[in-house]
C-alpha cells in the first residue's frame, strides 16, 4: 500500500539499525510493536505495493505516527519487543502476548557452584546471566562449558558427586567457573587465547580430535561474542539516562533495566529557553521521567557526571563495565533522535523557504515575506467590536507577538473604520518604538477593507516599506492596491494555503476576545438594568453564585440573607 506523504517523511528519518518500532493511530493509541535488524527497511515494507495481507492493509490504514528505540542487536530487540507487547497488549500483535519468560544461565552460590539453565530468577540462589532469546543458545553455551570440564578429565556432574575431592581439584574447578563467568560477561578474549594455546599443543602432540573440539569451541565463543551483548542479572531495577543537545533543543533517552533486560524506553524533547547546560536539563528530565514512570530505582546511570539531588538515590557516571554499555546504548538513542530532529527541522525549513519563495512570485513581491501580519475584525451588530493581529515569522505562527484590540473610536457595525483604527494603532506604535515592521500585511475582507489599510499606511508613510493584500472569504479572491481585478490562486497552491492559514488564525484569535467581551457585557447589562440593584449588590451575588442563571434559580430565602428582602423582591 503506497504510503501517504507524512508517513514517507517519518520513514525517511528512521534509522537503519536494529531496534523496536511502534505504530500509533490518530489518538496516539498503540496499534502494533515489531522488531527489526534494520528499522527503516522493515517499516518501509509495510507500505510496499506488494502488500496483499488484508490484516496488514487494515493496520497500515490506521497508522498516523511511528516511534522507535535503537538497541545493540536483534536479541535485545526481541526482548524489548516482548516487554512492550506484554505491557501494552497492542491490537495487532498476536505473538509474545503470553507470559513466557526467556531462559537464563545460573551459577549457584554454593562452595562448589553448579551451572544450569532456568526460567525463574531467585536472587539468593546465585548469579544469573541472560536472558537469551532461545534455548538453543543456552544449550550451545552449556556444551562449551562442559568441554572446558572435559579437558580436565571429568564433568561437573561427576566431580560434584565425588565423595573425596582434593584441594587441587577444588581450585581447578573454581578456575573453570571463573572462566565461564568471564565468557558469560562477554570477556572471552583471555579464554579464547588460552584455548588456542591448548589447541596448538594438542595439534603438536598429534591429538587432532581434541584440537578440533577446542577449535569448534573457539568458533562458538566468537560467534556468541559477535551476536550478544548480555547484561548480568545482577543489574536490577536500574534507570539509565543520556542527553544529546544543540543550541535550541535537548533530547533525553530513558531506559529502565530490570533483571538484566530493557523493560521500558522513553524519549523526551526539551526546548531550551536560555543557555541551559546539559547537566541542568538532565536533572529536570530525570525528575520528570521517574515520576511519569513511577520509578523507585535507587541507582541512576547517566551520560553526564551530575550530583545526586537526594540522599536516597545514587547517581553514577560509569566509565567501564556493563553499566557503561547501557549508557552508551542510551546515548546512541538520544544522539540519533537529535540527528533525526535536526534533519527534519532542516527539511521543514527548506519546505518553508520554497513556500515563501513561491508566495513572493505569486504576489509579485520584490522580497521574500519572512514577516507577515494579518488582521480580522469581530462584532455582533456593531457591539463588542474586537480586532486581532496575528504574526507569522518564517511561515510559522509567532504567538508571543499576537495582539488583541478593543475597537474604541467606532460606533455601530463599520468594518472599514474598525480596520483603519487597529492598523493605525498597530503601526504607529511599531514606528514610534522603532520595532521591526512586517514585509506583508494581509487583511480579512474585500476591496473596502484593503482600501482602509492602504489609507492608514499612506498616512504613516509606510506604503514603500509594507506590502498589503486582502482575501475575500467566498471565492478566496486576493485583492491588490490599485487593481480592481482580483487574483485567483489554485486551491492546491501552497501560497493560498499559507494566506488562508493566516486569515483563519486571525479570525480565531479575534473571535476569542469578542466572545469574552460579549459574555462579560451580557452579565453586566442583564443585572444592571434592574432598578435598585447596584454594582456592590451585583458583586456580592456573583461572588456567591458565579452567574446570572444561578442567581435567578436560587431560593428567595437565600437571596434575602445576602442582599435583604427589598432588593431580593426587586431582583426576583
Amino acid at each position: 500500500m503506497p504510503a501517504p506523504e507524512f508517513i514517507l517523511k517519518i520513514i525517511s528519518c528512521l534509522p537503519k539499525e536494529a531496534g523496536v518500532y511502534q505504530y500509533y493511530d490518530k489518538n496516539e493509541k498503540l496499534l502494533y510493536v515489531g522488531k527489526a535488524k534494520n528499522i527503516r527497511t522493515r517499516v518501509s515494507s509495510y507500505f510496499s505495493k506488494n502488500q496483499i495481507n488484508a490484516k496488514t492493509k487494515l493496520l497500515v490504514k490506521q497508522i498516523r505516527n511511528i516511534k522507535y528505540t535503537i538497541v545493540e542487536n536483534e536479541l535485545n530487540a526481541l526482548l524489548l519487543e516482548n516487554n512492550f507487547i506484554k505491557e501494552n497488549k497492542p491490537k495487532y500483535n498476536i505473538l509474545l502476548k503470553d507470559d513466557k519468560t526467556y531462559p537464563w544461565i545460573c551459577i549457584s552460590n554454593e562452595p562448589l557452584p553448579r551451572i544450569f539453565k532456568t526460567r525463574k530468577i531467585k536472587k539468593k540462589q546465585g548469579s544469573y546471566y541472560g536472558p537469551y532469546m532461545s534455548t538453543q543458545i543456552v544449550k550451545t553455551l552449556l556444551n562449551v562449558f562442559s568441554n572446558l570440564f572435559y579437558s580436565r578429565g571429568w564433568t561437573p556432574f561427576t566431580f560434584l558427586n565425588r565423595t573425596v575431592k582434593s584441594e587441587e581439584d577444588r581450585q581447578n574447578y573454581l578456575k573453570i567457573i571463573e572462566e565461564i563467568k568471564k565468557i558469560l560477561r562477554g570477556n572471552i578474549n583471555i579464554v579464547v587465547k588460552k584455548l588456542r594455546a591448548e589447541m596448538l599443543m594438542h595439534a603438536k602432540n598429534l591429538n587432532f580430535e581434541k584440537a578440533e573440539i577446542i577449535k569448534q569451541n573457539i568458533a562458538l565463543l566468537k560467534e556468541y561474542q559477535a551476536k550478544s551483548t548480555i547484561v548480568s542479572s545482577k543489574i536490577n531495577n536500574l534507570d539509565v539516562f543520556s542527553i544529546a543537545s544543540n543550541n535550541n533543543y535537548a533530547y533525553v533517552n530513558y531506559l529502565k533495566i530490570n533483571s538484566g533486560a530493557i523493560i521500558q524506553a522513553h524519549n523526551l524533547e526539551i526546548k531550551k529557553t536560555l543557555e541551559e547546560c546539559d547537566e541542568h536539563l538532565l536533572k529536570i528530565a530525570i525528575t520528570h521521567l521517574r515520576k511519569k514512570h513511577s520509578s523507585n530505582a535507587k541507582i541512576i546511570c547517566c551520560s553526564k557526571n551530575i550530583k545526586s539531588y537526594t540522599k536516597n538515590i545514587e547517581i553514577i557516571y560509569p566509565k567501564i563495565g556493563d553499566k557503561k554499555k547501557l549508557v552508551d546504548l542510551s546515548l546512541k538513542n538520544s544522539n540519533h533522535l537529535l540527528i533525526n530532529k535536526t534533519q527534519k527541522l532542516t527539511s521543514n525549513q527548506k519546505v518553508v523557504g520554497l513556500i515563501l519563495s513561491q508566495l513572493k512570485k505569486d504576489l509579485s513581491l520584490s522580497f521574500i515575506p519572512k514577516h507577515i501580519e494579518c488582521f480580522d475584525n469581530s462584532n455582533t451588530m456593531g457591539t463588542n467590536a474586537s480586532s486581532a493581529c496575528v504574526v507569522f515569522k518564517n511561515g510559522k505562527p509567532s504567538k508571543k507577538d499576537y495582539v488583541h484590540f478593543k475597537v474604541k473610536s467606532v460606533k455601530g457595525p463599520d468594518d472599514y473604520k474598525s480596520m483603519e483604527e487597529v492598523i493605525y494603532r498597530r503601526y504607529s506604535r511599531l514606528k514610534k518604538e522603532k520595532k521591526e515592521l512586517p514585509q506583508l500585511v494581509v487583511v480579512d475582507g474585500g476591496k473596502g477593507q484593503l482600501n482602509a489599510a492602504i489609507k492608514v499606511l499612506k498616512k504613516l508613510n509606510l506604503t514603500t516599506k509594507i506590502s498589503v493584500i486582502s482575501i475575500a472569504k467566498k471565492l478566496e479572491e486576493i485583492y491588490f492596491p490599485n487593481d480592481s481585478v482580483p487574483l485567483h490562486l489554485d486551491k492546491r497552491s501552497e501560497s493560498l494555503k499559507l494566506i488562508q492559514k493566516l486569515r483563519n488564525e486571525a479570525h480565531r484569535f479575534s473571535l476569542r476576545l469578542h466572545r469574552v467581551r460579549r459574555k462579560n457585557n451580557f452579565l453586566q447589562t442583564s443585572l444592571h438594568k434592574i432598578p435598585g440593584i447596584g454594582p456592590k449588590t451585583i458583586e456580592k451575588l456573583l461572588a456567591k453564585y458565579g452567574s446570572t442563571k444561578k442567581i435567578l434559580s436560587a431560593e428567595k430565602k437565600e437571596i434575602i440573607k445576602i442582599i435583604g428582602e427589598k432588593k431580593a423582591n426587586a431582583l426576583l
